[in-house]
C-alpha cells in the first residue's frame, strides 16, 4: 500500500536535507530510496529533493522558504465576471428562462431591443462578452437558478365518428410540409382535475413550417365557438390557411368546419385514434406554451375566460416574435441511439419572414409590428395576468371546495 500525500511530503522533508550535504555519488543512492518509498518519477523527485527547503530573500525584512510539495490554487482570471453573469439573469428572465441553445442566437436581436427600451444597462464591455457568449456557457452560468417543474393533465377528447370516413388520416411521417399555411389545431381544457359540468377551453393553431403558434380561450367544447375561435385566429395569421389537421374529437370532426374546408379549399385531415405523435407539433405548443402560461387550474367563469384571452392578446406577440425555436433537420438511429440534429433557434417571426412563400405586404407589417415590441413589458403584462388570474381562481377554490363546479 503507497504513502499517504501527507506521509510523502514528511518523507519529502527528512530526505531533502540529506540529499542536498551529499555528493554526487551520494545522492544517485538517496534518490533511488527516495522513488522506491514514494512511488515519484525521477525528474519529479530531483526536483522536490533539490528545492525542498531553499531560502530566498525578497529584502531586507521578507525571507521565503520553499515548499515544493505545497499546491497552491491558480487564480484564474473570470471572462465571463459578475456583470456579465448579472446581465445574462435580467435577460433570460425577460426571455422566460429558455435554454442556452435557444437564448444565444436571440441575444445580438434582444440586447438592443431592450437596451431601446431602457430595460437593461450593461457597459459596452459586457454587451460584447454577451454577444459572443456559447450556449454551454449560459447554461453554466445559470445552473443554479434554473428550476425545474413537472406539469401534469389528462386529455377528455371525445371522438366525433359522423364524418371520419370522409376526412383522410395524416401521420407525423408526412408532415413535411415547406409551405407555411398547414397548421395543426387542437384543445386544451382547463379542467382543474374535475371533467364534470362546462370548463374553458383554449383552441391551439400551430403552423407546422414556421412555428407560428396562435391561440384563444372558448367558453366550452360546443362547434359553434371553436369554429368561431377558428375563423378568428386565421383572421390574424400572417398567411395563407392551406390546410388543418385535427385530433379526432366532435368539435373538430363535424359537418360545419368540413364544409367551410371544403367551400375555401382547405385540405382537411385528421391523426389515427390515440396516437399523440400525429400532432407532435401542436401536442408541443400545448405544453410549452398553454400549460407554461395557465397551468392546470380550474377555469369555468365568464371572468377567467375575458382574463385568458386578454392573456394570450400578449402571449401570442412574446411568443412569435421573441421565443425562438429549433426544428428538427435529421433523425438517425444507430442500433438502439437515435441521433438528432436541430437547425439554429429562430423566432417564429424570422422564418415567415425567411419565407419566400409570404406576400412582401405582410412582411413589411410584421417588420412594422415588431419595431413596436418591448420582450419585457410583454413579459410584465404576463405575469400580471397570471396573477390575475390565480387570484381569480384562488378565491373561487375556497368559496366553492378546490376543484368544484360554482355552478353545481
Amino acid at each position: 500500500m503507497g504513502l499517504t500525500a501527507k506521509e510523502r511530503r514528511s518523507a519529502t522533508k527528512v530526505t531533502a536535507l540529506r540529499y542536498q550535504k551529499a555528493t554526487k555519488k551520494q545522492k544517485g543512492l538517496i534518490l533511488e530510496e527516495f522513488t522506491a518509498l514514494t512511488g515519484y518519477d525521477r525528474s519529479y523527485a530531483a526536483y522536490l529533493l533539490r528545492n525542498h527547503g531553499k531560502r530566498a530573500y525578497v529584502s531586507d525584512k521578507l525571507l521565503i522558504i520553499g515548499d515544493v510539495g505545497k499546491k497552491t490554487k491558480r487564480q484564474i482570471q473570470r471572462f465571463y465576471d459578475q456583470e456579465v453573469y448579472a446581465a445574462l439573469k435580467d435577460i433570460w428572465l425577460i426571455m422566460d428562462c429558455i435554454c442556452g441553445k435557444r437564448l444565444a442566437p436571440m441575444l445580438k436581436e434582444v440586447i438592443p431591443i431592450l437596451q431601446r427600451h431602457k430595460e437593461i444597462k450593461i457597459d459596452s464591455g459586457t454587451a460584447g462578452k454577451l454577444l459572443v457568449i456559447s450556449a454551454a456557457t449560459i447554461d453554466r452560468l445559470l445552473r443554479e437558478d434554473k428550476k425545474k417543474q413537472q406539469l401534469k393533465g389528462r386529455s377528455y377528447t371525445k371522438p366525433g365518428t359522423l364524418l371520419k370516413h370522409q376526412i383522410p388520416i395524416r401521420t407525423f411521417s408526412e408532415w413535411d410540409e415547406q409551405m407555411p399555411g398547414f397548421v395543426e389545431i387542437d384543445l386544451v381544457g382547463h379542467d382543474g382535475g374535475n371533467g364534470s359540468g362546462e370548463f374553458a377551453q383554449t383552441l391551439d393553431v400551430t403552423d407546422i413550417c414556421t412555428g407560428w403558434t396562435e391561440m384563444q380561450a372558448v367558453r366550452n367544447k360546443a362547434q359553434v365557438w371553436v369554429f368561431e375561435a377558428l375563423t378568428d385566429i386565421q383572421d390574424r395569421l400572417p398567411l395563407e390557411l392551406l390546410g388543418i389537421d385535427s385530433d379526432n374529437g366532435s368539435e373538430f370532426i363535424n359537418n360545419h368546419l368540413y364544409r367551410y374546408c371544403m367551400k375555401e379549399k382547405i385540405t382537411f385531415t385528421r391523426a389515427r385514434n390515440y396516437r399523440k405523435n400525429d400532432n407532435c407539433f401542436v401536442e408541443q405548443k400545448n405544453y410549452s406554451v398553454i400549460r407554461r402560461a395557465v397551468g392546470y387550474m380550474r377555469h369555468n367563469t365568464e371572468k377567467e375566460l375575458h382574463l385568458l384571452n386578454e392573456l394570450y392578446g400578449h402571449l401570442r406577440l412574446y411568443i412569435n416574435f421573441f421565443q425562438p425555436v429549433m426544428k428538427l433537420i435529421q433523425k438517425k438511429r444507430i442500433g438502439s441511439k437515435v441521433i438528432k440534429k436541430y437547425d439554429k433557434a429562430q423566432t417564429p417571426y424570422k422564418r415567415v419572414l425567411a419565407s419566400p412563400h409570404i406576400a412582401e405586404d405582410t412582411k413589411k407589417w410584421l417588420k412594422k409590428e415588431f419595431d413596436k415590441l418591448n420582450p419585457a413589458e410583454l413579459k410584465r403584462q404576463i405575469t400580471r395576468l397570471q396573477n390575475k388570474l390565480l387570484i381569480i381562481t384562488t378565491a373561487k377554490e375556497k368559496i366553492t371546495g378546490k376543484n368544484r363546479n360554482p355552478l353545481e
